[in-house]
């Protein structure tokens, strides 16, 4: 029988609730919500939301970055980012497409990458070994 769920890894969510606090390096084949601290990196195949409670202090990778609460670092999205009203970002932003809602605070720099180069070469599964 065939496996016709093939992306499964990237259809998982990982989910670090409000109330948990993560010091290290995050790295996920799926998607991933912070809603809790996480002092450390953040890489993840997939998309990366942080919630209006979520706080990541370190560098954040991934293909389309959310980011409605409080980051402190680098981010880079192969596609794009979102600051929502309720963000507060310290660092510089890279992306393809990068969308800032009015009230969000960004103190940082940021850069438009090129199209037909990605922003983030390096693969998660190479990571994970």
């Amino acid at each position: 029988m065939k496996n016709t769920n093939t992306n499964a890894a990237q259809d998982s969510v990982t989910i670090i609730s409000e109330g948990v606090k993560l010091d290290g390096k995050l790295i996920s084949k799926g998607n991933v919500r912070i809603d809790g601290i996480i002092n450390g990196d953040l890489q993840a195949a997939g998309n990366v939301t942080i919630g209006p409670h979520g706080e990541i202090i370190g560098e954040v990778k991934a293909q389309v970055i959310i980011i409605g609460g409080k980051i402190s670092g680098t981010v880079t999205a192969n596609e794009k980012i979102v600051l929502e009203s309720s963000s507060n970002m310290k660092g510089d932003l890279i992306t393809k497409i990068l969308v800032i809602e009015e009230g969000a605070v960004f103190d940082g720099k940021s850069a438009m990458s090129n199209k037909d180069k990605p922003v983030n070469p390096v693969p998660v599964d190479s990571l994970l070994k």
